[in-house]
């Protein structure tokens, strides 16, 4: 693995990832009426939005919701799907500052739980807390004056959560903005399906590639229509990028150090790879971490070197799987 460096050293720059997310949370909130989403407080004054529990929400709500994910450091929009993988829509994605976006940020790895209450927590509050190992490795912690979160979830959180969140993130409580949606809405699929070229990234991390190599990163998932359960929209938002997901990534370096990991990359170097998500998450007894880690990447990756201009691509798209999974017939 890399070893760790600080934000200064992390291509010359210092990102910062809270402060400009609440700003874009202060724009959602000027627009909430329009988008379908609630504004409300918890007793300690913490700011929560509801973006598609008690409320609609919907595809716009869902988009912007990613960009909050990605700290504002990446663009979100809707495409026509290839019309081989059963759906209309595409998730696209593209990031300038893909690893503050993608894994300081946006990368769902906060397991958020209180008595009963459980949610996966992603956005720049995780670079406020720093308490998963991963920020030894690319740095990215922070001291922000506020803090944003986004948790998957299908309840708002209470009062005494969010209370110690904003311990952790080591803000007061009013300064704290939690932004939640079930993965069975509009908005909860959409930002889940915008995770291609996370989903990329911490694949590559976990192999053990510099990631200071990315420059850039370019991701599309079709988009499926919203699941009737959670369990179901869990299967079908996997599935769209295990199966349907296509990412690039602009990178400097060698040539032969893409072509001896790449094959590593794509989902299809599991040994899971071929059924939906559903199906295998029942196989494995719904247990999420007995499920082979190295399904967890798009269907199909492309490495472009910058350095020597050549194009790398590795994997493949499995619209079969993706239809199956979406419902949709021949």
């Amino acid at each position: 693995m890399a070893k760790a460096i600080t934000n200064s050293e992390w291509q010359g720059t210092t990102v910062e990832l809270n402060a400009p997310t609440a700003e874009l949370c202060d724009r959602l909130i000027d627009d909430c009426e329009s988008l379908g989403i609630a504004v409300s407080s918890s007793a300690s004054g913490c700011r929560l939005i509801d973006c598609g529990i008690d409320v609609p929400g919907g595809r716009e709500a869902g988009r912007r919701l990613a960009e909050i994910c990605l700290a504002g450091l990446g663009q979100v929009e809707f495409l026509p799907a290839a019309s081989q993988l059963g759906t209309e829509m595409a998730v696209v994605v593209t990031v300038d500052e893909p690893i503050a976006a993608c894994l300081a940020s946006q990368y769902a790895g906060w397991r958020i739980t209180s008595g009963k209450y459980f949610a996966m927590g992603s956005g720049p509050m995780r670079a406020a807390a720093g308490k998963e190992i991963l920020f030894d490795t690319i740095g990215f912690r922070e001291r922000p004056q506020c803090a944003v979160g986004v948790l998957e979830t299908r309840t708002l959180p209470p009062d005494e959560l969010c209370r110690d969140l904003a311990a952790q993130c080591r803000v007061a409580p009013e300064k704290l903005t939690l932004l939640a949606a079930p993965t069975a809405s509009e908005a909860g699929t959409v930002q889940i399906v915008a995770r291609s070229v996370e989903t990329a990234l911490h694949k590559l991390f976990e192999l053990g590639f510099d990631l200071k190599r990315v420059q850039r990163g370019h991701g599309t998932a079709p988009l499926p229509a919203v699941a009737d359960d959670d369990l179901t929209a869990i299967g079908r938002t996997n599935d769209a990028i295990l199966y349907g997901g296509t990412v690039t990534l602009w990178v400097h370096g060698d040539d032969a150090s893409l072509q001896e990991l790449g094959p590593q990359v794509p989902s299809c170097a599991s040994s899971d790879f071929g059924e939906p998500f559903a199906a295998i998450f029942k196989r494995y007894e719904r247990d999420f971490y007995a499920i082979d880690p190295h399904l967890f990447s798009p269907a199909l990756i492309q490495f472009v070197n910058l350095d020597t201009e050549m194009a790398h691509t590795f994997g493949r798209l499995a619209p079969e799987v993706v239809r199956q999974s979406f419902g949709v017939g021949d």
